[in-house]
């Protein structure tokens, strides 16, 4: 039953980690209007890092996934600042699209674990 809430914080926590170290990839997805591009990559890499190993505990656990459901809301601006033509990087709009629906349904996995604790 709780195999997806931990496949959940090993994944977000691998993402995490890529933030460091892979940290030049992430500098094109970066919207100009954002300042700080390093900082803010860093501490988006941090975040995931600490809410995917807080699924692991019970007594943070509520707290972690609404952190991740703040975080995937607020990384919706830069889906939605790629659907501008000039910020898409060559991707195809569907692909950009599809990215925004995973989003969301990242979002429902988190509000899922936080209707059904006991999972």
């Amino acid at each position: 039953k709780r195999f997806g809430l931990y496949t959940m914080g090993i994944i977000y926590i691998y993402l995490g980690v890529l933030h460091f170290t892979n940290i030049d990839f992430y500098y094109d997805y970066m919207p100009n209007f954002i300042p700080l591009h390093k900082e803010m990559i860093l501490v988006s890499g941090a975040s995931e890092i600490l809410l995917g190993f807080s699924l692991f505990f019970f007594k943070v656990r509520k707290y972690a996934l609404w952190g991740l459901i703040s975080m995937l809301t607020v990384f919706m601006i830069v889906h939605f600042n790629m659907l501008i033509p000039p910020n898409n990087l060559g991707n195809p709009i569907y692909l950009l699209v599809l990215r925004i629906i995973i989003q969301f349904v990242l979002i429902y996995c988190c509000w899922f674990y936080i209707k059904n604790p006991k999972l």
